[in-house]
This record gives C-alpha cells, sequence and structure tokens, in this order.
C-alpha cells in the first residue's frame, strides 16, 4: 500500500449512523479493517486530555469511539479505550475524565476503559531524543494499537492530530518533566515522533467533524469542519490536517521533525489523497503559529546565535494571564515544569525570567485564563504570509 496514503471523506454530525458509515467509508481505501483476527485485543488511544463535554471538542467524539469499537467488536476482537490525561494517573481522575467525556457509552458498547495505571520505562536505540522513558503499562496488553486523535490548535505544537496524540503515552504528572527536559519545541517535536515511531499505531483517524481552534488544545473554539480523515502515517495525516486549517507543514514541528527523518513528504502535494480535500479547506481558522516556523536562521557562528536570538525576542509567542478570568486554582503553579508560575492575590503570576514557553499553563488551565499571546511582529508576519497565498 502507498505509505502517502490518506483518507478523507464527509462526517457532518456524531449521529451514530452517520458515524458508522463515515469510519467505514474513510478506512475502505487503507484495507477497513480486514486486519483484525478474532481474539485480538485493540487499544484504541483516545484525546482524553481532561474532562470536558463532548460538545467542548476537548476531547475524541465518544459517538466515534462507539461506533469504531462496535465495528471492532463484529469481527471477534476485544477492545480498550485508554489515554493519560495531564493530571494524576490514578482511578479517581480517569473515571471522571471517562464519565465527563461521554466515554461510558463506549464501555455500554462493549469497550474495556483503560483501568491499568502501571508504568512502564522503555530504551529506543533508534530514538532521536527520548532514548528513555516511562509510558504508561495498559499499552503492552494491547495486540494492536489504533490512534484515534482530534484536530485542533496548540500552544506548543500549532497543531496537535495524531503525531501528538502519542503523547498521551507518558503518565499525567511526567509530561511537564518532558517540556522541561526537551524546552526546545524542534527537541520536543523530535521526542514526539520518537514515541510514534516506538509505538507505531497501525491506524491513525482523525475526529475533524468538529475541530478546536484559538487557544487549544483544551480552552479553544469548537470549529465545524464535517470530515474524518486516516491514514496508516501519523504525519501523512497530520500533512493533509495542517492544510486543512491553513498551516503549512513547515508550521507545525512534528511534522517538520518527521520529514527530517524522511516519514512523510514535506507538502500536501506529495500525498496520495482518497477523497476530495478541498471540500474541506478552512479559510477562517484561528491558529496558534509556533515562533521558530515563521523564520530560520542557520549556522552555530556568532553573528547566526545573535540573530537568533534577537527573532526569538521579537518572534516568541509565551503563555499571559488573562486576569479577569484567573481564578487562582493553582493548576498552572502545579504542572508548571520550570516552577515559574506564583499566586498572588489570588491571581497567577508568571515569572518571565524562567519561563521555558512550553505551554503547559496554558493547556491544562480550567478556565481558560492562560492564554498564547503572540507578539505584534509575529502577527504580522503571519497575517502577510497568509495574504500572499
Amino acid at each position: 500500500m502507498n505509505p502517502n496514503l490518506v483518507s478523507i471523506v464527509p462526517c457532518e454530525t456524531y449521529a451514530p449512523d452517520v458515524c458508522k458509515s463515515a469510519l467505514e467509508a474513510v478506512l475502505a481505501p487503507l484495507g477497513g479493517l480486514d486486519w483484525v483476527r478474532p481474539g485480538m485485543r485493540i487499544g484504541i488511544k483516545a484525546n482524553l486530555v481532561s474532562g470536558a463535554k463532548p460538545e467542548k471538542a476537548v476531547t475524541t467524539h465518544p459517538a466515534l469511539l462507539t461506533a469504531l469499537t462496535k465495528l471492532l467488536l463484529a469481527r471477534g476482537a476485544s477492545v480498550v479505550i485508554g489515554d493519560s490525561p495531564g493530571n494524576l494517573y490514578n482511578a479517581s481522575v480517569l473515571n471522571r475524565v471517562y464519565a465527563v467525556s461521554g466515554l461510558l457509552e463506549a464501555e455500554a458498547a462493549g469497550a474495556e476503559l483503560n483501568r491499568d495505571f502501571s508504568e512502564k520505562d522503555a530504551f529506543d536505540e533508534h530514538a532521536v531524543q527520548a532514548k528513555r522513558f516511562t509510558y504508561t503499562g495498559w499499552l503492552d496488553d494491547c495486540d494492536a494499537l489504533i490512534n484515534f486523535c482530534k484536530l485542533k490548535s496548540h500552544g506548543m505544537m500549532s497543531l496537535s492530530a495524531a503525531a501528538k496524540n502519542l503523547f498521551g503515552t507518558i503518565p499525567g504528572t511526567m509530561k511537564p518533566e518532558y517540556h522541561y527536559r526537551f524546552p526546545n519545541p524542534n527537541d520536543f517535536a523530535d521526542m514526539i515522533v520518537d514515541l510514534d515511531e516506538h509505538f507505531r499505531p497501525v491506524l491513525h483517524i482523525c475526529d475533524a467533524v468538529t475541530a478546536m481552534e484559538g487557544n487549544g488544545p483544551t480552552q479553544g473554539t469548537p470549529k465545524h469542519v464535517g470530515c474524518l480523515i486516516a491514514s496508516k502515517s501519523p504525519h501523512c495525516l497530520d500533512v493533509l490536517a495542517a492544510t486543512l486549517i491553513g498551516l503549512t507543514p513547515k508550521e507545525v514541528p512534528t511534522i517538520a521533525a518527521a520529514v527530517r527523518r524522511g516519514l512523510c513528504p514535506d507538502t500536501v502535494e506529495g500525498l496520495t489523497v482518497s477523497g476530495d480535500r478541498n471540500a474541506f479547506m478552512q479559510t477562517d481558522f484561528e491558529l496558534i503559529t509556533n515562533r521558530n516556523s515563521l523564520l530560520f536562521v542557520g549556522g552555530n557562528n556568532v553573528f547566526s546565535r545573535l540573530v537568533r536570538k534577537g527573532m526569538d525576542l521579537c518572534l516568541a509567542s509565551k503563555p499571559r494571564v488573562k486576569k479577569r478570568a484567573c481564578v487562582g486554582c493553582g493548576r498552572c503553579r502545579d504542572v508548571c515544569p520550570a516552577h515559574t508560575i506564583a499566586i498572588e492575590n489570588k491571581k497567577a503570576v508568571i515569572d518571565r525570567r524562567k519561563c521555558i514557553k512550553c505551554f503547559c499553563c496554558q493547556e491544562f488551565c480550567p478556565v481558560g485564563a492562560m492564554r498564547v499571546h503572540r507578539s505584534p511582529v509575529a502577527k504580522l508576519l503571519t497575517h502577510g504570509r497568509r495574504q500572499s497565498k
């Protein structure tokens, strides 16, 4: 099969019959589910980053997970759905996430919701960044893994889709540690690709029925796109997904990392697309463009380093507290890997001298008080590039 094949089909609503038909249609060009054998235990790695109602567009929609569960059960497989949200990785937290996110619907249809909270250590000599890492143990009990992501904007990576979803294999409270280990977006992206290459799901599906724009991946705005995307490659899927919402592949660090490794084409024209991608192009999708994708200066001499330093000062996005929205809960302080946030007078305060711009605070703020702030120069450059398209 063509390794660059990506399938895209309409899926206008989350009605059960629509989800079932759309899943069958989007998987058909990839061989469907003919690889599933009776008795297999299939893991579905959903995006369950936090406990949010399905209409918030934070998590993979339960109607799609339920529909996929039924298709797998019909082939004699057993199904377990799991993820590790950005919180304590235990029964209390996960049971709440499952309930609020609507996953009990999938459980009623016959899926098992993961309640194995063990952690395992891995060593991968082929990794670029994450040669040693800790992962969620439930994955070891799966005969095959399906990555079912959600299409969203992202503060650090610009795009949250197939590749980024595998960061959920890292136990919840360890995620800030990985942000601290890899504060540079390009290094962090290489770490994500390391995880993709290590776990190698057999199939990647993207819920782009209702996506999230703006302050993603947890506090953005739902945006109807109306499609499902699927591929055997997370990076090829992401190339198409990025293009749909107005990003070029080089603006997404995980795609750029995959291109460097020869894992996907560097343009959407290098893909083989089954379906009409033009029918789902978004012209007004609100993005968070990563600063490192706007301009790049190579070399490691003194001049190049000074230029990069100056560009970073001019272009760097940074988290900013929306004071009126902040409730002083301390969640941002607790997840900050660099310990740069304090609560003063019941409001979050960021120490800019130590901030590593990992956007953990923005991702996990429960009320959306942390926002990605982009400099006027970065906004002007991005606006000019889009106007020239």
